[in-house]
């Protein structure tokens, strides 16, 4: 196994590394093994995971919404002994672009659940479009129908590309029909995806949702907007359609007309999460719908017919995290690609947390600080 770089700890006693997989080096990694690689295998994670979805402990994220968009914490933890525990931190402010910055930004970190030491902490903002796609994918394999080979691709921004190369790779599509309402995203999309018409990758780009819609065997909207949009229509369903709806992820997000959803089958990641937050808010508390897990662990059907009309609302879980998480850190340590970092303190005495203070306070006069006149107090400070 590679070595992994080290930057070094002050102390004296070694301390358990965190391995550290920054924004440049997950990007080398993603390039170096491929991009339908990765997405390969955080799909066999993710799956792995949900099969044995009572194992977790599992909780809706938590969400801090203000007028330009959301910020959200996605926790969850495996209770077996030796488990993990994830957490994602990631925000989706839909202006962001004109501030040069991304939509989408995200961090995460894996723990042991035995210790709480946090042994991995890594970007997700490219890694969560891989592991959206990942799910996606996991998804489509029961719910549309094997023979789709055509998908329109409705919402051409960040997402786009990992959605088309997760079912062109992992699903055997080879037509993309492509809308957005900016057409410098999908100009975008079809040059980023350009590499892959000599594989037989054909883009079609369509002038409106209903032209994209028209033959698709699958549908994927991923748009951005925070607002109770309907997309799709119900008279733009076709027979054996599947929907994959990743955009509506927050209270007050939608892409889908309710009566979609009451034409459809209707599979959900986390019913708790997704009725808040997915194009399910839109329904009656009791609109039936089937968690995903109990189809991938056979205790539910997923498609029934080949005329079947099945939609996934995807949200996205903290489960997919905690599996695109340990994918992405066990293939950046066999590409020798991780640092270690000191997000611990290194310290001989588990019990002495001043102790790691000492080399500093060497260096002047011990206490200088504490005996020096006392500068005016904080107004909140006490007198």
């Amino acid at each position: 196994m590679p070595t992994l770089r080290t930057r070094a700890h002050t102390g004296s006693h070694p301390a358990a590394p965190t391995e550290f997989l920054d924004a440049p080096r997950a990007a080398e990694l993603v390039g170096r093994t491929g991009v339908v690689a990765c997405i390969r295998a955080i799909a066999q994670a993710i799956e792995a995971d949900f099969i044995r979805w009572n194992d977790f402990d599992k909780t809706a994220r938590t969400a801090a919404h203000s007028a330009h968009g959301v910020i959200e914490l996605m926790p969850v933890a495996d209770t077996r002994p030796g488990g993990g525990y994830a957490f994602k931190y990631v925000n989706g402010h839909p202006s962001n672009p004109g501030h040069g910055l991304p939509t989408v930004m995200a961090f995460g970190a894996l723990a042991d659940v035995d210790t709480g030491l946090p042994v991995f902490l890594g970007e997700l903002t490219l890694i969560t479009a891989l592991r959206t796609a990942a799910a996606s994918a996991v998804a489509a394999r029961r719910l549309a129908r094997p023979d789709s080979r055509s998908m329109a691709l409705i919402g051409n921004g960040s997402q786009a590309e990992f959605q088309a190369l997760a079912f062109f790779g992992l699903l055997g599509v080879r037509e993309l029909r492509l809308y957005d309402t900016d057409p410098a995203a999908t100009r975008k999309l079809v040059r980023n995806l350009a590499p892959y018409a000599q594989q037989g990758l054909h883009c079609v780009p369509c002038a409106s949702a209903r032209e994209a819609m028209r033959g698709a065997d699958v549908v994927t909207t991923a748009t951005a907007d925070k607002a109770r949009a309907a997309i799709v229509q119900a008279e733009m369903l076709e027979p054996g359609m599947h929907l994959n709806a990743v955009g509506g992820d927050c209270p007050g997000k939608t892409e889908l007309a309710p009566e979609v959803l009451h034409a459809a089958a209707v599979f959900v990641e986390y019913e708790p999460q997704t009725r808040i937050e997915g194009d399910l808010q839109q329904m009656p508390a009791d609109f039936p719908v089937t968690e995903l897990w109990r189809v991938l662990a056979g205790e539910a059907p997923g498609r029934v017919s080949p005329e079947q009309v099945t939609v996934l609302d995807s949200v996205g879980f903290a489960l997919e995290d905690y599996a695109a998480l340990r994918t992405m850190r066990a293939l950046g340590r066999a590409a020798g690609l991780l640092d270690r970092i000191a997000l611990v303190p290194a310290l001989a005495d588990p019990k002495d947390l001043y102790a790691q203070l000492h080399p500093w306070l060497a260096q002047g006069a011990p206490g200088a600080a504490e005996t020096a006149p006392r500068a005016p107090a904080f107004q909140h400070e006490a007198a």
